[in-house]
């Protein structure tokens, strides 16, 4: 492996971040080294200094970790998508419309349904809930008639009454049929109320999604009907007189679909079931293409779980022309169009911003290593390995350094585990190993190539970064899918990181650290970082966590929620962005309560303990106040660290 020219440039940094890959024109890097955010599509040359982002949060007194909220780039992605399809049905001369919903399961924040909303009310671009309080939420916030409720999920009878409070309140709401006994519910419903419902038909697709969530379709699929329960359905509606209010044909194959293949075989399927139901009388006006809109997260462009080898333009031109031209040769009318893009929508709009607090780097202490009468020949040797490679000698070996010295350090395990080694000796044998290894990366850097079997070197090395987070609950997919998020620091990006890091969190748990990260051909274990400065914070952000990761936090360790920071551009502003909101996080009295705890009584249980002590002479008692009012601080405190 030949070393790179020990050189750096702000393009060097965009190259190990692949911020220009996964950042959709959002995200990029100033001349300073800060990263810039370019909140809107149209205007390019509107940027915001993450890194003064940072100094007003922390000049507020918002204490980090903190969620980030970019509203403008959710108003943004919601005219990308709308104008993308408008554009494209133009183009193709398509008779329908298109009528996106918006998946309130990805981020049901009210700021952020707010914002949706009101971003896709020119496109009459509505909402879809998959559960009764996501319909009660959407009840109240898409009020725009125009627009689509769509019901997904399962449905019991409360949930169906509320649907059809729904459409008796003039909202336009789709109740989607994913089990056959829920339309024989509807039908009773429908009877018992002297209300028509407005129905959609799931089709339990045979074509197999791409990703971790391929087993969306097929036989074996969650939600749907079969063909043959689909023809059922339409009988029985039909002989209850309500065939006509058959208007939607809904499938989905999985969210994230990283093939584009995938969409092309999806939309072949769905088109031709779609053009023999109108076929046979069923009045249907919309295809509902589901979810799958996939992430670019790692940048990569492929089919890899956390990519995408395809982009907005060409997932809507496959589906526009796909129903069209499967329509146009069956003579039957081109439906509207409506999907349920969630992740797209929202991923790029949130970042987590947290601080580093700390090292944790292998070797990092020292001990004495000078000889001793009578020490183990092990001892010895790795000593006399430490002396040759602090020699100024020039032929030295550092592959043969580095075998010997792997060696040596087993052999000093398997004398310990014996009896054989002393503690002392032990303590010697680790000192030594670690600086020889420094020693040999120190060399290495300094040599024009590196023999592959050195490069564990590094690897052996590299530290944990401590920052002050969960993972459990701001990157929860990043611990329970593998999912790969974008992450870097948020300044000094025109300083060359000199570290190889893996983040770990501030929770008392194994898993709580993220060593998955954005490689040059495939997943990195370790990411280029920055030395740490005395008395000079370090910040870095994980990107991309808009969907999904800010609503499907847990509660591990009692943390909760972080504070969040509403960030709106202006171009008069000197700055051009402010803070518009701030929603505080979790407090410990929160996270308790949560938990069944009742934090006053908690505090007077403590009380008492140390009115025992006072009395017992243990405590004087202006020190036994102090306690008190420390523990009934820290209950209004926030979780994370300070």
């Amino acid at each position: 492996m030949k070393k790179t020219a020990d050189t750096w440039s702000i393009n060097e940094a965009k190259n190990i971040y692949g911020i220009s890959r996964w950042g959709n024109g959002y995200f990029d890097i100033g001349d300073s080294g800060d990263i810039h955010v370019i909140p809107r599509h149209d205007q390019p040359n509107l940027k915001i200094n993450l890194a003064e982002v940072v100094e007003d949060i922390a000049s507020a007194g918002i204490q980090f970790p903190a969620v980030v909220r970019f509203h403008d780039i959710l108003r943004s992605q919601v005219e990308l998508l709308n104008t993308t399809f408008r554009q494209t049905i133009a183009e193709a001369n398509y008779q329908g419309q298109y009528f996106g919903v918006f998946p309130v399961k990805v981020n049901q924040m009210r700021e952020v349904i707010e914002e949706i909303v009101d971003a896709g009310s020119s496109f009459n671009y509505g909402l879809e809930a998959g559960s009764k309080p996501e319909l009660i939420a959407a009840l109240a916030y898409n009020t725009n008639k125009d627009s689509l409720t769509i019901l997904n999920g399962y449905k019991d009878e409360e949930y169906l009454r509320l649907a059809l409070l729904g459409l008796k309140i003039e909202r336009n709401i789709i109740i989607v049929i994913e089990k056959f006994s829920e339309l024989t519910t509807l039908i009773a419903l429908s009877k018992e109320l002297g209300i028509k419902p407005v129905i959609g038909i799931r089709v339990k697709m045979m074509v197999k999604g791409r990703g971790k969530w391929e087993h969306s379709s097929g036989e074996r699929a969650k939600f749907g009907l079969s063909m043959t329960e689909i023809l059922n359905a339409i009988s029985l509606l039909k002989a209850e007189d309500l065939i006509d209010c058959v208007k939607l044909l809904h499938f989905h194959i999985g969210s994230q679909l990283t093939d584009i293949r995938a969409i092309k075989e999806a939309v072949q399927e769905a088109s031709l079931i779609y053009c023999q139901l109108i076929k046979q009388a069923v009045p249907l006006e919309y295809v509902d293409v589901g979810g799958g809109l996939a992430v670019d997260y790692d940048g990569s462009q492929s089919t890899n779980d956390s990519s995408c080898n395809y982009n907005l333009a060409e997932y809507v031109a496959d589906i526009v022309y796909g129903f069209g031209q499967n329509c146009q040769l069956a003579g039957v009318p081109q439906p509207h169009l409506v999907s349920e893009s969630g992740r797209a929508i929202t991923a790029h709009h949130s970042c987590v911003i947290t601080k580093v607090i700390g090292e944790i780097r292998p070797g990092n202490t020292d001990y004495a290593t000078e000889p001793a009468q009578g020490e183990h020949i092990i001892v010895t040797n790795i000593r006399a390995l430490a002396d040759e490679l602090a020699a100024p000698n020039k032929g030295t070996n550092l592959q043969e350094i580095f075998n010997d010295v792997e060696q040596l350090k087993s052999q000093a395990m398997q004398a310990f585990n014996l009896g054989i080694l002393s503690l002392d000796e032990l303590a010697k044998v680790e000192t030594l190993y670690w600086r020889i290894l420094n020693h040999i990366e120190t060399q290495l850097q300094q040599s024009d190539y590196i023999p592959e079997e050195l490069n564990a070197i590094s690897a052996l090395l590299s530290s944990q970064y401590l920052a002050n987070f969960s993972v459990f609950q701001s990157a929860a997919d990043s611990w329970a899918i593998d999912q790969v998020l974008p992450v870097m620091p948020i300044s000094r990006l025109n300083e060359k990181p000199t570290k190889l890091c893996s983040l770990v969190d501030i929770t008392c748990d194994s898993d709580g650290k993220i060593d998955k990260f954005i490689g040059d051909d495939e997943v990195a274990a370790h990411l280029p970082l920055h030395s740490l400065n005395e008395n000079q914070d370090y910040f870095i952000s994980i990107f991309l966590t808009g969907a999904y990761q800010d609503v499907m936090g847990d509660m591990h360790n009692l943390f909760g929620r972080v504070n969040e920071v509403h960030i709106f551009s202006d171009d008069d502003d000197p700055k051009d962005f402010y803070i518009e909101e701030v929603v505080k996080g979790s407090s410990i009295e929160n996270v308790l309560s949560t938990m069944q705890y009742t934090p006053a009584i908690m505090a007077q249980m403590v009380k008492k303990e140390i009115d025992k002590q006072i009395a017992a002479g243990n405590l004087k008692p202006r020190e036994g106040v102090n306690l008190i009012d420390f523990y009934d601080n820290c209950l209004l405190s926030y979780t994370y660290l300070n």
